[in-house]
């Protein structure tokens, strides 16, 4: 794949994924049109006994996706896995958002995540997300939606009502979010809005537009919706330097170990394991603190001891974003280990432990990247600073497995709209690529 493609094919997967469902649904897609054959949990697997180079994904909670290939016996030779995460910070609608103000109808939200709020003023915002609704047969089902369209927005207080705007700004979670969804009528006495009316609506006219038509919906019984930006991702800069989009952390992992898996001419066993929740601690049935890759590598394995011996022959990749060190700022990084946009994928190293990496996954990922002749930088975090963490360490004492973190150096990670190296996200699908190879 050329980096054109590898680019653009980022930015459609992006701007196609408002949500971590929609993330899911996409990369489901992709890799049905290359060959993989959806399994069900609820379901037995017949796989161990199907031709070699067969592959596989399986989802849950619509949100979180693992796809594999079996080539070689899986006890004695292991599986080369990588991992990264389908959410990102964002502000999700409460149960009961209805807010009428001033005759303009908002809606309560919540921050999902740590955010940064104050990029979140002044943008276009749609929204998207799950609605369960009750339908016309008396059964419980699901529908995804994304509005697409610009449908609200959270205005700044003009700098002449809030003088101190530029210099002590702070942003009230609760008083200052909610969005604004429209005007009311002057005259309209009746201030009652139903917000489950107005997606039940949305639902049955987005079932309509499906090849094979769902029983109606007569009910919304509840949602996970989020609003999102909708300015498309972009390339930017003089020379075409850099992906500017929403979600970069961590969707641009997700691409990358997507592709690298597909277009892998492997001769090993090899996994892509994306999962949600990272942003509020991976704690969930499906995020990685959960059960959900113990439970499908005991099912390929059969076995406490066909795991463990299989575990102990195995490897993971936590692909999420990296700080790249920002010029106006650059005393927020130790100056030794300072990773710069576009010079390479970083490996990312913590003495206690907030990042999964030690001296032999991280020599294994150099020399993985010396194999894909691609530049390689490190990432401490300054002594007198915390430290974020990833999947990585709660997915190496999870299952036991030996892990590296490693990631694409970015701008403003957790805002509305981020900005990383259009080179170093095609460095990394190289590196992957060479991993499952």
């Amino acid at each position: 794949m050329q980096d054109v493609d590898f680019v653009n094919g980022l930015i459609d997967f992006i701007k196609n994924s408002p949500t971590p469902f929609h993330a899911v649904e996409v990369m489901a897609q992709i890799l049905e049109r290359h060959g993989f054959k959806q399994l069900d949990e609820t379901e037995q697997w017949d796989v161990n006994g199907g031709k070699p180079g067969e592959r596989f994904y399986v989802t849950r909670n619509d949100s979180s996706i693992i796809a594999f290939q079996l080539n070689q016996t899986l006890i004695e030779n292991g599986m080369r896995m990588v991992g990264a995460h389908t959410d990102s910070p964002c502000l999700k609608v409460k149960p009961n958002p209805e807010i009428i103000n001033n005759n303009y109808l908002q809606l309560g939200v919540e921050v999902y995540g740590g955010a940064l709020l104050n990029p979140w003023f002044d943008r276009d915002l749609s929204l998207a997300g799950r609605v369960s609704y009750l339908n016309e047969d008396g059964a419980i089902d699901h529908q995804l939606i994304d509005l697409e369209k610009a449908v609200a927005v959270i205005p700044s207080l003009a700098i002449h009502l809030d003088r101190d705007a530029n210099d002590k700004r702070s942003v009230n979670r609760q008083k200052d979010l909610p969005p604004i969804l429209m005007k009311l009528p002057e005259n309209d006495t009746d201030t009652s809005i139903d917000f489950k009316a107005i997606l039940l609506k949305l639902v049955n006219v987005k079932n309509a537009t499906l090849d094979i038509k769902p029983a109606r919906a007569e009910k919304v019984l509840g949602y996970e919706l989020c609003f999102y930006d909708t300015q498309p991702p972009a390339v930017i800069g003089l020379h075409d330097d850099f992906i500017a989009s929403a979600r970069l952390d961590n969707l641009l992992s997700c691409y990358t170990g997507l592709m690298a898996l597909i277009e892998g001419d492997s001769k090993q066993n090899t996994l892509l394991v994306c999962s949600d929740h990272e942003e509020v601690g991976s704690m969930s049935a499906a995020g990685a603190q959960g059960p959900f890759l113990k439970s499908v590598l005991e099912r390929l394995c059969g076995g406490d001891e066909n795991l463990t011996r299989m575990i102990a022959n195995s490897v993971m990749i936590s692909a999420d974003n990296a700080h790249g060190v920002h010029p106006n700022y650059a005393d927020k990084h130790d100056s030794s280990h300072g990773p710069i946009l576009n010079n390479g994928p970083v490996i990312k190293i913590n003495a206690n432990q907030r990042y999964a990496s030690n001296s032999q996954t991280s020599a294994m990922f150099e020399h993985l990247c010396e194999l894909a002749d691609v530049p390689v930088q490190s990432f401490v975090v300054r002594s007198d600073m915390a430290c974020g963490s990833t999947i990585g360490p709660i997915t190496a004492s999870e299952i036991g497995v030996k892990t590296v973190d490693v990631g694409v150096p970015t701008f403003a990670m957790h805002s509305i709209r981020e900005l990383a190296g259009r080179w170093d996200a095609f460095y990394l699908y190289r590196v992957l690529k060479q991993f499952f190879n």
